[in-house]
């Protein structure tokens, strides 16, 4: 049996047992001897009469997605073991129409605005956000140092396109699509590549570490904004939901995260765009390193800033207001630090395009969309 609430006039015939469903989740709030409900929420019914709260999980099809949706609901599972979690493939579209009540991302394929009404619930803990070189069979033992000249690499991104270029000249870059399966079966059966980048967690979550033959550290090739960390994306106004996942948020990467879609913003950039980015926290210090690049890697600017991130552990009065930072909500985190974690991106962005950050990637962009 479902009882799905959806609002006054819906439930006004089930208030009984909705109340006592209430008393126990908290998730309501009653007004005019009825029960009003401040979003969608799902419950099920089972054979013994027993109604728990049902979180329904929505998720891209691919293979990597399905892995990191499921490691999400385990998580959540052995927060809330009274709830029942459903997760379906289907319904990746199905937030803004109330279907499910969250969606799992990779962050860095989320917007740094997202559409009206939706918010980065959580930001859990990253994994290496590095990019991974994955060699053809024929050339283990190599790395990208020292595959002969002329070697196709196969990267489908222009932000390694770029870097790598300018840091092995000697070798030849080329596109390659498809999600993991089908590049790394690209690499392997047709002998058109000596090798190809990835990004080394979803290289890990898929059980494919044994691939991996290089790690390209900052020094060869920095990593996209968000690389390696999994968001929770949530309807802004759902409070209980917003209140639930914010448990899963790790605290320096979404510090990291927020500086970094704060430049990414201010510069206008995406995937359209080689932009790149590296960060780390040090001592209650956040270091960002941002840098812009032509397509073939000539043009580049590059540059680092840092600011302070600590916290006086002074707990903050809870407002009503849920504020969003670049799409990331976060009321369980200190707001200074998110703030300074903000500003130090848009800074160096800023800095960036004082020095001419505009006209190579506008260039780049139009290079881009001609080809």
């Amino acid at each position: 049996m479902w009882l799905i609430v959806k609002g006054v006039d819906t439930i006004r015939n089930n208030c009984h047992e909705l109340q006592r469903q209430v008393e126990v989740e908290k998730l309501h709030y009653w007004k005019n001897g009825c029960c009003k409900c401040i979003a969608f929420m799902f419950f099920q019914q089972d054979g013994n009469g027993k109604v728990s709260r049902v979180m329904r999980i929505g998720t891209r099809k691919s293979q990597l997605a399905r892995i990191q949706t499921d490691s999400v609901a385990e998580k959540l599972k052995g927060l809330y073991p009274d709830v029942h979690i459903e997760i379906g493939d289907n319904l990746f579209t199905a937030l803004e129409r109330n279907e499910v009540d969250l969606v799992v991302h990779s962050l860095k394929d989320l917007p740094t605005t997202l559409p009206p009404g939706f918010t980065i619930g959580a930001v859990l803990k990253r994994e290496n956000p590095h990019d991974a070189v994955v060699l053809h069979p024929k050339n283990m033992g190599k790395s990208l140092d020292t595959l002969p000249d002329k070697s196709v690499i196969g990267t489908s991104s222009l932000r390694r396109a770029a870097q790598l270029k300018k840091r092995f000249p000697h070798l030849e870059f080329k596109d390659i699509r498809g999600n993991l399966n089908t590049r790394l079966k690209k690499l392997d059966e047709k002998g058109h590549f000596s090798a190809i980048i990835l990004a080394a967690a979803g290289l890990r979550r898929m059980g494919w570490e044994s691939r991996v033959s290089q790690i390209l550290g900052p020094e060869d090739c920095m990593y996209a904004v968000g690389q390696g960390a999994i968001a929770i994306e949530v309807r802004a106004k759902d409070k209980d939901i917003l209140e639930m996942v914010s448990v899963l948020h790790d605290p320096n990467t979404v510090l990291r995260c927020i500086a970094e879609r704060a430049f990414l913003r201010r510069l206008e950039g995406g995937c359209s765009v080689p932009v790149a980015v590296h960060t780390e926290v040090k001592d209650s210090q956040l270091y960002l390193t941002g840098a812009v690049y032509s397509l073939d890697g000539s043009d580049s600017l590059k540059e680092t800033m840092q600011t302070s991130i600590a916290s006086d552990n002074k707990v903050e009065e809870r407002v009503d207001e849920w504020v969003q930072r670049v799409g990331v909500t976060a009321n369980n985190m200190p707001g200074p630090a998110q703030d300074a974690s903000e500003k130090l991106g848009l800074d160096l962005a800023n800095l960036l395009l004082s020095k001419g950050a505009k006209e190579i990637l506008t260039l780049a962009r139009e290079l881009n969309d001609a080809r």
